[in-house]
């Protein structure tokens, strides 16, 4: 899903590839999207995009002409309008020629060039959306990048809330406190802090200050001789052992932008960059459980006290499916493998004798018609030596059908 990097990234894109361009008409939405129309329609106007968070706001601002004709022309737009985009689990934009447009392209904006271009907002999965006249969300926090004193300070004042009761892993997916943290983030911070995902996040956060000091000064040590130390002086050993969640929740993402293009690249998406990356998140070698909302947490080693009861990994799931032909350690697996096993030769046995009956009997009635049609063109003396040779005299082979009713009319006459 695209977090806050991802946003930021597709900001950038916007400004760098609508530089200069002027675009025109109405904004066109497709048949298939349930986000709202765009009632912005203007002979010339111009695109420009700016994040917060998990949030993307496109401005779009009429030109303004000195001819008399086109100013105040019925219908069209002579003020800005704002357009928030949030992305969802797959959305981006692309500027492409109009003859290539993407398929899932749900909101287009045309250039006034010839041959035109257009910007689409592209989400193949739908679970985006947009808002018109649309402000940033109210119920999310400031923005872990660019916000940053902000953010610190909306955090550390909230510590009473009952969403810090949570696991932090669960904690740092609320967007009123950690705008822009998502699924890949958050296991990449807990990781480099090894902190376990499924601690309680007061206990994590709550040694944390307000104000951040630079990552080169040293903590202030505590020079009492007093053997027995403040409930603040264990706060900051809390924060020097643990390290400080808050400043990894903004220096992070950074990173991913840092990698630029190569982060969010929907011309060649080229995501090879961003894999090397990653430590933990869908890493070989790491753990990964479902939260209590049912979101995939990676994570390495313990996993901490409120993990999920029964929490199941999805990733052992998926590998099982593909491993089928390789050896378990697994003891429980076993039994249920021979069980399988056994059911079906159990199964096997007991269809067999019924095809063999069925085979048998169609054999002795085929043999039975043909005796008969034979006993009627043929001599007594054929018909007494074909008696005796009925009765197991003769040493030649016969088809098993045959043999089979032979030897019990053998065993009868034996009786």
């Amino acid at each position: 899903m695209p977090e806050g990097p991802e946003l930021h990234l597709a900001s950038l894109y916007v400004n760098k590839m609508c530089k200069g361009l002027v675009f025109t008409g109405s904004v066109q939405k497709s048949e298939v999207s349930k986000s709202p129309d765009v009632p912005f329609t203007c002979d010339a106007y111009r695109i420009t995009a700016a994040s917060r968070g998990k949030e993307v706001k496109l401005t779009l601002t009429p030109i303004k002409s000195d001819e008399p004709a086109k100013k105040g022309k019925a219908g069209q737009a002579d003020q800005p309008m704002e357009i928030v985009f949030r992305f969802g689990m797959s959305g981006f934009f692309r500027l492409t020629s109009e003859d290539e447009l993407p398929k899932h392209s749900h909101l287009r904006f045309y250039t006034k060039e010839k041959p035109c271009r257009v910007l689409s907002f592209v989400d193949v999965r739908r679970f985006g959306s947009w808002q018109p006249n649309g402000a940033w969300q109210a119920g999310r926090g400031p923005c872990i990048m660019f916000e940053y004193k902000s953010f610190r300070e909306n955090v550390v004042s909230h510590l009473s809330d009952h969403a810090f009761d949570r696991p932090i892993c669960e904690a740092l997916l609320n967007q009123k406190y950690f705008n822009g943290i998502g699924n890949y983030l958050r296991a990449e911070i807990l990781f480099r802090l090894n902190i376990p995902p499924f601690v309680p996040a007061r206990t994590v956060l709550e040694g944390l200050e307000s104000v951040d000091f630079c990552e080169s000064e040293r903590p202030v040590k505590n020079e009492n001789p007093d053997k027995k130390k403040s409930g603040r002086a264990k706060q900051r050993k809390v924060k020097e052992e643990t390290g400080d969640l808050l400043r990894l929740c903004h220096t992070v993402p950074l990173e991913v932008v840092n990698l630029g293009g190569k982060g969010y690249d929907p011309e060649k998406q080229d995501y090879s960059d961003f894999e090397a990356w990653l430590r933990c998140y869908y890493v070989e070698g790491m753990n990964s459980i479902r939260d209590h909302n049912g979101r995939t947490m990676w994570f390495k080693g313990n996993p901490g006290p409120m993990v999920p009861k029964d929490a199941k990994s999805p990733k052992a799931k998926k590998r099982a499916k593909k491993e089928d032909d390789h050896d378990y350690t697994n003891k429980k697996k076993v039994p249920k493998s021979r069980s399988a096993s056994t059911t079906k030769k159990r199964g096997s046995v007991s269809k067999t004798p019924k095809k063999e009956k069925d085979a048998e009997k169609e054999t002795g009635s085929k043999r039975r018609k043909t005796e008969k049609n034979q006993d009627e063109n043929t001599p007594q003396e054929e018909k007494t030596s074909a008696a005796v040779r009925r009765k197991g005299i003769s040493t030649e082979p016969v088809i098993s059908g045959v043999q089979t009713r032979s030897g019990r009319v053998t065993r009868q006459s034996s009786k």
